[in-house]
């Protein structure tokens, strides 16, 4: 069979290369943000939720029943009541970067029980650690869910990683955000200046192109389109800060915005205002899945990445 050739992982060409400095965040940043939402985040998390749950129905057409589950991101817990339900028998552990979401998400998960009992009793286990160094061991988990964490990410580190604690057979199923989220947002900005006010986001395409450069088998991509309307535009600022979504780039400016610079992005973001009279806010919600494969795929001396033709066809069709 033809085999095609991908660029070497350093490849200045690939889409995740040309991105890498748009995309760099400030680690520290987005654990604080996330760290002082956690009270607040689930009244403003409807999206997140809504997101979940189409995220979680897609298991319905998944051949698999994980005893070990990951919950990359797991942020306050919601999905990992809803993967218990799912599967009752199953170990599942909920990672987030920051440690009030993990502390968040344990309290609203474990029994309560007296003594600590709940704790012990739970088959939930909540870690507070990085996507991109993940403390886990080599192939311990049978499914990796990751609900909206991956933008927040270097996508090659995370994806590696999670290449690396999933069993043989084991799936990855994510989702996270397109180049067009928050568009009106990221406009309207930019008529008052050109700096990163609003968080980078990834192409679909190069996200499939990070999972096969991460040697995961069949990998799946599909994009939705998804809108909130607000009242005013102050509106859309809050619910973003309620759940942690600022501008986490590391090249953003750090300074405070003036009142009349702020004053311009109002005026500017009132053109997107709708016939019925809201603000709406563009979410462009990219939805993946990928199998870690049954046996290791043959690794070439010159550190490219070697897949089929007809595999090339399903990830592009």
């Amino acid at each position: 069979m033809t085999n095609s050739v991908l660029p070497p992982l350093d490849d200045a060409r690939d889409g995740v290369g040309r991105l890498r400095h748009e995309l760099a965040v400030d680690k520290k940043s987005v654990r604080a943000a996330f760290a002082r939402a956690a009270t607040r985040y689930d009244a403003a998390a409807v999206l997140q939720r809504e997101i979940a749950d189409r995220l979680l129905a897609r298991l319905d057409y998944m051949r698999i029943v994980p005893q070990r589950i990951l919950d990359l991101g797991c942020g306050t817990g919601y999905a990992v009541g809803l993967l218990r339900k799912r599967y009752p028998a199953a170990q599942l552990v909920g990672l987030d970067i920051a440690l009030a979401m993990t502390a968040t998400a344990r309290a609203r998960t474990l029994p309560r029980l007296p003594f600590g009992l709940g704790r012990h009793l739970s088959r939930s286990r909540f870690v507070n650690a990085d996507a991109e160094a993940l403390p886990l061991a080599d192939r311990s988990f049978d499914l990796i869910f990751s609900n909206l964490a991956l933008q927040w990410c270097d996508p090659d580190a995370v994806l590696r990683e999670c290449r690396r604690v999933l069993r043989p057979g084991g799936l990855l199923l994510f989702t996270t955000f397109g180049p067009d989220t928050l568009k009106e947002l990221r406009a309207a900005w930019r008529v008052v200046d050109r700096d990163p006010h609003v968080h980078a986001f990834i192409d679909m395409h190069d996200l499939g192109d990070a999972l096969v450069r991460a040697r995961f088998a069949d990998p799946v991509m599909d994009v939705e389109p998804l809108t909130l309307t607000y009242a005013d535009v102050p509106g859309v600022l809050r619910d973003l800060k309620a759940i942690g979504a600022h501008n986490a780039a590391a090249a953003r400016n750090a300074t405070l915005t003036g009142k009349a610079h702020f004053a311009r992005f109002v005026q500017a973001y009132e053109v997107f205002r709708r016939t019925d009279g809201r603000i709406p806010a563009s979410y462009e919600t990219v939805y993946g899945h990928a199998w870690a494969p049954q046996a290791e795929p043959a690794s070439p001396a010159d550190g490219t990445a070697v897949i089929s033709l007809s595999q090339l066809r399903r990830r592009r069709g």
